[in-house]
């Protein structure tokens, strides 16, 4: 009989047995917001201190490729110091291991030098014995700039941890004009910052001389009587020519550095440039896309400035009166009650405030003299309605003007509408929606915001005319 043969058991053909085929995972990379610290430091104590000052930036992500993230990476921490007091940067890199699972691997030191260009220092040593305490930076810098003695900053300063500062010290601006090398590599060093904590912001031409640094410099003297010069904040301004032998300031970047932050800087900053418009006797001065925040801090300094106005205070008594005679409601026609055309030129004219924003503080200006508002708040938000209606859908929707139209949108159905501007007798293409009840609903959302915005104004602008330690920042 025979013998049934064993199976061969060959090991290279259990090898083979035993062979799956499979993909690897797919590299989903990790944002930057995620990875990636930055702290603010003015010395070594600083840097190795877990409580430093941290930067929070408004966007990081749309430094790494088109999706803002990073790839090839496990376990990636990104550190960045920045030095408070010359502005070199230093990054620490540290990850478990990398490699190309599909997506590449992200140039890590290529991406930083896109945001901190010539300031990224390679050397943890150089950056504490050259640039950490380097204290000339910045007093060399401004030596040549004009010291601008228009106003005393009666602010309160602390240091970062809230602490009132004892030491002896004085604020002050120093302008430099564009197109020369000091003011460039002074501005060089601060892009970074201005990068990372202005949204939507991008770098000034340095060799236009029609820019100006209005740089807020704040001396210390120490225990030894030597005096340190700090950078804490600057604002870019450009002067156009206006015809026929006029200028006109625009203020397109403004930023007062984080550990500085909500101490009245960002508001004496403003007030210093209003005195320059107002000594120089510009045309005006205007403010290039304003940031929400900002524009609060804006309509706060100019409010404070037209209470004490007194050719505007006749005019907002007026208005005041017309509120108070009855309800709105009953009347045939609801004006919006905008400043007579006397009132807009003399606050261009003495204030350098153009008459957007007077009109933006007008309605403020009304808000605080319908004092006690609460009888004739019904009224007030009609004047507020009409004036957003107007803006929005023009005199007359049907010809000229800004036209609000709803559109299909899958994304977010609250702001599923767009702002068409036409000019009159022009021939509209976009034909407005039949239904006009999800376009009321979106402007009384904006009435709604608006007068919760002048609220918040006024009572900010009332307590600080009440208290000196209200600070508007």
């Amino acid at each position: 009989m025979g013998q049934k043969q064993k199976a061969n058991s060959d090991p290279n053909n259990d090898m083979k047995k035993r062979r799956r085929v499979g993909f690897s995972g797919v590299d989903a990379g990790v944002e930057a917001k995620d990875c990636i610290t930055i702290y603010l430091v003015s010395s070594e104590e600083e840097f190795n201190a877990p409580e430093s000052f941290v930067i929070q930036p408004v966007d990081l992500n749309s430094f790494f490729d088109d999706d803002g993230k990073i790839y090839g990476y496990e376990g990636l921490k990104i550190t960045i110091w920045v030095s408070s007091i010359s502005f070199y940067a230093y990054a620490d890199i540290t990850f478990q291991n990398s490699s190309d699972r599909g997506k590449g691997i992200t140039d890590l030191k290529s991406a930083l030098q896109t945001i901190f260009a010539e300031t990224l220092v390679d050397s943890k040593d150089e950056f504490f014995q050259n640039f950490l305490v380097d204290n000339n930076f910045v007093r060399t810098s401004i030596s040549n700039g004009e010291v601008l003695n228009l106003k005393a900053f009666k602010g309160h300063i602390k240091d970062s941890n809230q602490h009132k500062d004892s030491s002896t010290s004085n604020v002050e601006v120093v302008r430099l004009v564009a197109g020369n090398m000091a003011t460039g590599q002074l501005y060089s060093h601060l892009i970074p910052l201005t990068l990372l904590l202005v949204d939507g912001s991008s770098p000034i031409d340095v060799t236009d001389p029609h820019w100006e640094l209005y740089v807020l410099i704040q001396k210390k003297t120490d225990q030894q009587g030597e005096i340190h010069c700090r950078l804490i904040g600057f604002a870019a301004v450009y002067r156009f020519y206006r015809y026929p032998d006029d200028s006109r300031l625009r203020l397109s970047q403004i930023l007062v550095l984080p550990p500085y932050q909500h101490k009245g800087y960002g508001r004496f900053l403003l007030e210093v440039l209003y005195d320059v418009a107002i000594s120089e006797n510009v045309f005006d001065l205007t403010v290039e896309e304003p940031l929400d925040h900002f524009q609060y801090v804006r309509t706060c300094v100019d409010t404070l400035r037209l209470l004490c106005f007194d050719p505007v205070q006749h005019s907002v008594t007026k208005a005041v009166s017309f509120l108070k005679q009855g309800k709105l409601s009953k009347k045939t026609h609801c004006p919006r009650l905008m400043p007579p055309p006397s009132a807009v030129e003399d606050v261009r004219k003495n204030l350098k405030i153009n008459k957007q924003q007077f009109v933006q503080c007008w309605e403020v200006l009304i808000y605080i003299g319908l004092n006690p508002v609460d009888k004739n708040m019904e009224n007030f938000v009609s004047i507020i309605s009409n004036r957003v209606k107007y803006d929005i859908l023009g005199k007359d929707s049907g010809t000229s003007g800004k036209q609000l139209i709803e559109v299909p949108s899958d994304i977010d159905p609250e702001m599923s509408f767009v702002m068409f501007k036409s000019e009159a007798n022009e021939a509209s293409t976009v034909q407005m929606d039949d239904n006009q009840t999800n376009q009321e609903e979106q402007l009384q959302k904006l009435v709604q915001e608006r007068v919760k915005e002048i609220q918040l104004i006024a009572e900010k602008v009332t307590r600080h005319r009440g208290s000196s330690d209200v600070a508007i920042n």
